[in-house]
């Protein structure tokens, strides 16, 4: 067969059949009179041969390997070959997702695709420094991959730039809720803490709702997130989650202050009053708990939370009965105008020295010491 008619059967042209000779890959076995290459049977098949070898990845010299060499084993060049296709499919994925992260904030023109391109860039440097930057500088008013922000958000261990990046996450629109959504239902734990803080911190209705859904969620650390979060947007669902972490010394006075902060309005100061004695009534709970959760009363305003604390003074547990006393005469100690606030700036000592929050002016830290709500603080809630 001439070259020619190979390269029509084949589909490998003619030139690369001359250069596959020049390689020693295929030589034909004869020459016509005219001295034109003839190829016999056996050199047609090694030519489809070499192609399908190629169609695997393989480069001409490992073709040259894997047809002559004897000692040559397929194994660990296809074991090889198989990895180099992972990651070239992993880096087409990230393409296609840097794409559609671009696409998604409706770039107006090519300025703003570079500017989209230099964030995901800045995003995905090893250096914090520049992450932060890259940060607090998405919501200078130019489209903001979003998405982007959500999974910067969901993926960052440095705490620092964490804080910035759901500041910025907070400032840029309704964007990035799916992904947020996704990262509460991560097997990984550390994922599902850095997406309930960022929910925490937007303050839209789908956040809102995505908060209420965490209040059933299995972990407890995104439940005592979701909690405070709901309370200062005066959600009553919270209060359960919020009387279990005073119940379990996890970061209990911010979810006291969180309680205080719903019983502004009197119905629901009702509900937070039963719901703390309802605790305070159950077999596991021990005289530490019951203290704290006497303690919480003190920031409850209205009758019900009186009432109380007055049959609590009577508290077989001393050291309950001697707080519970305590708050009371600051409640009557109180001008009248102050009552329904409650006593809570007031509770840095207590009858037994064991009061520990302060007023609540000085509580900003709390237990972790972080609770910053700047752009780039760290609030920290552990589970028990």
């Amino acid at each position: 067969m001439l070259i020619g008619e190979l390269a029509r059967r084949s589909g490998v042209s003619a030139r690369m059949l001359r250069h596959y000779e020049t390689l020693g890959l295929v030589r034909p076995t004869a020459r016509t009179g005219a001295g034109y290459r003839e190829y016999s049977a056996e050199d047609i098949r090694r030519v489809f041969h070499i192609e399908s070898l190629r169609s695997l990845g393989l480069s001409l010299r490992e073709v040259g390997r894997a047809l002559d060499d004897p000692g040559f084993t397929p194994a660990e060049l296809v074991d090889d070959l198989a990895r180099r296709t992972r990651a070239r499919i992993a880096a087409e994925r990230e393409l296609l997702a840097r794409l559609d992260r671009i696409g998604a904030a409706e770039p107006a023109g090519w300025q703003d695709v570079l500017r989209g391109v230099e964030l995901l860039q800045a995003l995905g440097s090893p250096s914090a420094g520049r992450r932060q930057s890259a940060a607090l500088s998405a919501v200078d008013g130019a489209p903001v991959p979003v998405e982007a922000l959500a999974e910067a958000v969901l993926g960052e261990r440095d705490p620092h730039v964490a804080g910035a990046l759901r500041w910025a996450l907070a400032q840029s629109g309704d964007g990035g809720r799916e992904r947020l959504a996704e990262g509460l239902g991560s097997p990984d734990a550390a994922v599902r803490e850095r997406a309930v803080r960022a929910l925490a911190e937007i303050t839209d209705e789908a956040a809102t709702a995505l908060l209420r859904e965490a209040l059933a969620h299995p972990d407890p650390v995104v439940r005592r997130h979701a909690a405070p979060a709901l309370a200062a947007r005066h959600v009553a669902d919270a209060v359960p989650t919020l009387v279990e972490m005073v119940a379990a010394d996890t970061n209990d006075v911010v979810a006291a202050d969180a309680l205080g902060e719903l019983a502004a309005r009197p119905a629901v100061a009702e509900r937070v009053t039963g719901a703390l004695v309802a605790r305070m009534a159950r077999d596991d709970a021990g005289s530490p708990a019951r203290r704290r959760l006497t303690q919480a009363l003190a920031e409850i305003p209205g009758d019900a939370a009186a009432r109380a604390l007055t049959e609590l003074s009577h508290d077989e547990d001393r050291t309950v009965a001697l707080t519970a006393a305590y708050i009371l005469g600051l409640r009557e100690a109180a001008p009248a105008g102050d009552r329904e606030a409650g006593p809570a700036g007031d509770r840095e000592a207590g009858p037994t020295g064991s009061c520990e929050a302060g007023s609540a002016g000085d509580r900003e830290a709390g237990p972790t010491g972080d609770q910053e709500t700047g752009p780039t603080g760290e609030q920290e809630v552990t589970g028990t």
